[in-house]
This record gives structure tokens, sequence and C-alpha cells, in this order.
């Protein structure tokens, strides 16, 4: 069962939607898409009310950078659980890595959830003993006995010009085992950092710090990494506030972004895209986000 109660227009809806982007010069966006799109009926809901549809939503897809978001909540559980020790090193990484998207505090993060580090190619007994503890995270997911969570895969780093020695040998023949995530997991994530549901409501309130964005004009001229101009936020009205993570590389254009604006109720909006031509579609996230928040706007006034 879903975690949100699928509603019929905002199907009819969606799928309008993505005919009429399809047809701006973008063949085969069906095949290459996947969303969730819910729309919530309070101010501050709570967990698994919102109403949505999905596009694909149970599709493995590889993430990019938005597996930051499930390593940040494994650090706040792990904390949780005195597995950890805080820091002003972990808090700094923590910044980075969701703030700023560094794929190098993201290695750090791993290596600290997982007791691992990166380096020359292993063998034997002490392969086999890395690999089992970087899936610990993996297994964390499995606790969660959650549907959406069925076949996924977070237990590999993010990277700049890609992996080297064991971490190459972990990818396995292919890259099949790289990381794959689907917008449903995404997006029930995201809902649980900003319903204070998962971990306790202080670790909730970190984390959003972390992932709130300004739409302000001038402060993302002032950073061009902005993670919202050519991602969903850019397609928002003026004044709407901005919980989300990006993820962007030469095959993949994806954000997870939780919106409102002020004495609106939120909505929460999940897009992977995938292949070149989406990588370097700019306006694609943009225009999902425009349409679907005037519909959600439409829905609750109604």
């Amino acid at each position: 069962m879903a975690f949100y109660r699928s509603d019929p227009k905002m199907t009819a809806q969606l799928g309008s939607l993505l005919n009429q982007l399809a047809k701006e010069g973008r063949p085969g966006l069906h095949k290459s898409i996947a969303i969730n799109w819910i729309s919530y009926d309070q101010p501050s809901p709570e967990p698994c009310s919102g109403v949505g549809t999905s596009w694909s939503e149970q599709k493995l897809i590889y993430p990019a950078s938005v597996v930051k978001l499930i390593y940040a909540l494994a650090i706040e559980a792990w904390l949780q659980k005195d597995m950890l020790k805080d820091s002003a090193e972990l808090q700094r990484s923590m910044k980075d890595m969701l703030s700023n998207s560094s794929n190098d505090a993201t290695s750090f993060i791993v290596d600290v959830l997982t007791g691992t580090t990166s380096g020359p190619s292993l063998f034997g007994e002490r392969w086999n003993a890395w690999q089992n503890q970087r899936l610990l995270i993996n297994e964390w997911l499995k606790s969660f006995d959650w549907k959406e969570l069925e076949g996924i895969n977070c237990c590999q780093k993010t990277w700049g010009e890609g992996p080297y020695g064991r971490e190459k040998d972990f990818y396995q023949g292919g890259n099949i085992n790289r990381n794959s995530i689907n917008t449903s997991a995404t997006a029930r994530f995201l809902e649980a950092i900003m319903t204070n549901s998962v971990i306790s409501p202080p670790a909730c309130k970190r984390l959003r710090t972390l992932l709130a964005r300004s739409i302000d004009l001038t402060q993302r001229q002032a950073d061009p990494e902005n993670q919202v101009d050519g991602f969903l936020g850019e397609g928002l009205p003026k004044g709407t506030r901005l919980w989300s993570k990006a993820g962007w590389m030469s095959q993949a254009r994806h954000d997870a972004a939780w919106v409102c604006q002020p004495q609106r109720n939120p909505m929460l909006l999940v897009v992977f895209s995938q292949g070149r031509q989406n990588s370097a579609d700019k306006s694609l996230l943009p225009a999902l986000s425009r349409e679907l928040y005037k519909l959600h706007i439409q829905r609750l006034e109604t």
C-alpha cells in the first residue's frame, strides 16, 4: 500500500503534462522519467497523509547526489542509537554534503557510517569483511520494511572523476552494484524529514536546516551551484519556501523538493530524469514544478 492516497484527477493531470512536455522536443520522455507528486491538506501534515500520484515510482534509477539525502538520514539514525559520537567535523561534512553537495564530504560520511575507507584493491577475508561493512546502510534500510525500499541500493560513494581501487572493484562488472533508488523511496524519506518521523524531531530539524534553499534570484546568482537553477526550485513562484536535494551528472538530472508558500499547505515533488538529453535539459524540471505547483494550489482552492 502506498504511503499516500492516490488521486485519479492528479494522475490525469500529470499524464497530460508529460504528454505536453514530450511534444515540446522531448521524444521518449515517458520512458526516461520517474515522478512522485503529493499534495497535503494540512499546513503541518502527519506522515503518510498526502494525496497524490506517480509515474514509474518503483523504477530503480541511479540517484546521483540525491543519495546524499539517505546518507544524511543514516548519520542522524546512527547518532540517535549512540553508534557515533557527534563532532564539529561530522557536522561540517553534513553541511557540505547536503548544502553544497560535496562528493569529498560524502566520501567521509560513507566511511563514518560503515567503518570502511577507500584505497588499493583488497583480497580474501579482508575484502569480504570490507564489502560486508559497506552494506551496513542497506541493512539499516531493510529494517523499515517499506514497500518503497524494495531493491534499492545505497552503498557507494559519489564521485567527480570516478572510483579507483577497492571502490572500483565494489561496483563489480558492468557497474551492477552502483547505487539505485526509486522516486517513491526518496519521496517517503523526504516526507519523513519534513514531518518529524523516522528519526527524532531535533534531528529532522537539523536536516531541514541543511536542505533549505533560497529561490531569491540575487542569492542564486551569487552561488552557481545553488541546486535551484535548472532544477525544481527554478519553477516556483516568488516567496515560496523550498527544501530540496538535487542530483546531476552526464546521464541524469534529478531533484527532490518540499515546497510551500506562506499560509499554504505543502507539496512534495520528486523527479528523476535519465539520459544525456534530460541531463542537459535545464528547462524540464522547472517546467514540471511550475505547472504541478499551480495544479496543487488549484486543488487546495476547490
